[in-house]
């Protein structure tokens, strides 16, 4: 795969089903227009392929009434544009839209009727984000707005921006009125997140957070309102950071939360499925070897059980949760889809079960749960299988990871590449990123050290108060397991990683440069004093994993040792990026350059923290063509 092939890659993301009906949507980007394109597709049960079902510029996030009359989702008309709401008939026909709202409309909900939605949007205060300060006013530029009066530490988020201005707020609207309009359920005094019908339609669920954000909390808790209109209610007071709650017929309610103390964040602590019964709240699932995840979508309730995606190994299974589980051990939960690979997303109608499944060197398949692959949107361009990593670190801890590598005998030179999070990981899925290396020649390590998810809640808190210590043992001890290959060049290895990963790519490149020829440090966190107080989430973040002590912090902090830096650098960086803001890089950048290091730097403008992954399709290939241009020179 090449850097101009990314606009070749078709990814199919949500999907849904009803009766025969099976619809998920796919996304390509497309760089010339530097955009992302992408309908609905219907995908044949018969195993007969998939066609076309929109052809707007982008639709996503399909949702087909429970009576398989209609289905609504998720359009965007133009570049720039947000997504707005429309519905149109499950057996074809015009799609007609239901919102205009200024800043767009979120994911749609189906009532149990098959005729009312709910959904969130963010809406602007008078004055801001094109908002008139009076209604038929004109509203003010950007640079003439009033100033923000910020009395709050959650005031801000990566990829969205100033957020108590702009609170998310519950709607509902009637699909099959053409002349209604969407109705408020909630005043804005907080942000309200991941709505679902209880199962009689006459509530909405939703998730707020504690006391409706009266001050700042690491605890969301699950709230009702009456779809008629009223004052929300707390329904469950839940053990931490709840997601995606969803309504029992029984009146009981489902949703994933890690367990932590009021007061502290959620911290590399595995999600688990809850279960409240109206009166008591239990854990569906064990808390070590269970950790739940929420970017497939939000539990599924079947007849046998309930269905989750749960993070294993490098691995994103699809595993059924009886619903009266106590606490049940990922080895008693029944596997259904994504052995050695990676579930996106999945849906259920009745004991008929879809998902979207992603391997290594395969964008996405649609899969029948016991039926096999339904069609497969996996790209025309030849990408690499990934090789397993087994060792053990000096310690004595198992260590894994993968090898992805280039066609050819070798010796490759090698690329060693660091997730972020840290309680993030690699894994079986496809990553864009292997592939463009390997094609290019490089042999690429995928470690997954202490820290990573997926391995077990207490591998994930390895690290907390010891970053650069056990996890540095693990990636090298991973990159050690790979160079015992004699297709691989032990001569020629570069060090590479964002976010976290990049916090590893500085601190190797700072202890252990002589293993290096050259490192590429992306979106880092390099001083943690500094990030404590200019990253979104630094107000908590730092103290959390590296302790409150601010001497702590700073040994802690791959800027500290710049000075033992001597590999040629590369610093890269999004200009908007407020997870990890430009300064980290701007400070390492200047001591390296002060220490005469051969340092470079990288700045993309209007790009956030999640360029890699869902930046502008330009800016991703021109950074592709970069990270090339930067291993021609130091690893040839």
């Amino acid at each position: 795969m090449r850097p101009d092939d990314l606009q070749s890659l078709t990814q199919p993301g949500s999907v849904s089903v009803r009766g025969d009906l099976v619809l998920v949507n796919v996304a390509t980007p497309d760089v010339a227009a530097n955009a992302y394109r992408g309908g609905l597709h219907r995908v044949a049960l018969d195993g007969g392929g998939t066609t076309s079902w929109t052809w707007a510029e982008r639709d996503l996030a399909p949702r087909i009434s429970p009576d398989g009359r209609w289905v609504a989702f998720l359009r965007v008309t133009a570049k720039g544009k947000a997504p707005q709401l429309h519905v149109m008939p499950a057996d074809g026909g015009e799609a007609r839209a239901l919102t205009d709202l200024r800043l767009g409309a979120g994911a749609p909900v189906w009532a149990p009727d098959s005729r009312r939605l709910a959904f969130t949007s963010r809406v602007p205060e008078a004055g801001r984000y094109g908002a008139p300060l009076v209604e038929g006013g004109d509203a003010p530029t950007p640079d003439a707005e009033a100033p923000r009066h910020i009395t709050r530490l959650d005031y801000r988020l990566d990829d969205v921006g100033f957020t108590a201005d702009r609170h998310a707020r519950l709607f509902t609207v009637d699909a099959l009125d053409a002349d209604a309009e969407p109705v408020e359920l909630t005043d804005g005094t907080c942000s309200v997140a991941d709505p679902a019908w209880t199962a009689d339609g006459e509530a909405v669920l939703f998730l707020a957070e504690r006391d409706f954000g009266a001050a700042e909390s690491f605890h969301n808790d699950v709230y009702r309102v009456p779809a008629a209109g009223g004052e929300p209610e707390l329904v469950v007071r839940t053990p931490g950071a709840a997601m995606l709650p969803v309504a029992l017929p029984d009146g009981g309610v489902l949703f994933y939360s890690p367990e932590h103390a009021p007061g502290t964040a959620a911290i590399a602590r595995n999600t688990s499925l809850w279960r409240f019964d109206g009166e008591h709240l239990a854990r569906l699932t064990d808390l070590e070897t269970v950790d739940c995840e929420k970017a497939a979508g939000a539990p599924v309730v079947t007849d046998a059980g309930v269905l989750v995606a749960v993070r294993n190994r490098g691995a994103v299974e699809l595993r059924r949760v009886p619903l009266d589980a106590d606490a049940a051990a990922l080895a008693d939960l029944e596997l259904l889809a994504g052995e050695r690979a990676e579930v996106k997303s999945f849906a259920a109608d009745g004991d008929r079960v879809v998902a979207v499944v992603s391997t290594s060197d395969n964008t996405g398949e649609v899969q029948l749960v016991g039926g096999g692959t339904l069609t497969d949107f996996g790209s025309t361009v030849p990408l690499r299988p990934a090789v397993e990593l087994t060792g053990a670190a000096p310690d004595g801890y198992p260590v894994h990871g993968w090898l992805v590598l280039p066609e050819g005998e070798g010796p490759h030179p090698v690329v060693l590449a660091v997730h972020g999070g840290p309680f993030m990981y690699h894994g079986w899925g496809f990553f864009d990123e292997a592939q463009v290396y390997a094609a290019a020649g490089y042999a690429v390590v995928l470690p997954n050290p202490r820290g990573s998810a997926g391995y077990g809640q207490a591998h994930g808190q390895a690290v907390v108060g010891g970053f650069g210590t056990v996890d540095v043992d693990d990636v090298l001890a991973v990159l050690d397991v790979a160079l015992e290959r004699p297709d691989l060049d032990a001569g020629r290895v570069g060090v590479m990683g964002g976010s976290y990963g990049g916090f590893m790519t500085s601190w190797l490149a700072a202890h252990h440069g002589e293993r290096f020829r050259a490192a590429w440090s992306e979106r880092a966190v390099n001083a943690w004093d500094s990030f404590a107080g200019s990253s979104d989430i630094g107000w908590f973040f730092a103290d959390a994993y590296c302790g409150p002590s601010l001497e702590t912090q700073r040994a802690m902090s791959p800027l500290t040792y710049a000075e033992k830096i001597s590999v040629p650098f590369m610093v890269v960086h999004s200009e908007h990026d407020w997870r990890c803001p430009l300064e980290q890089a701007q400070r390492l950048f200047v001591a390296l350059r002060r220490n005469g290091v051969e340092a470079e730097m990288l700045v993309f403008p209007g790009e956030g923290h999640e360029l890699t992954r869902s930046g502008k399709p330009r800016h991703r290939a021109q950074r592709f063509d970069a990270v090339l241009d930067w291993w021609s020179r130091h690893l040839a």
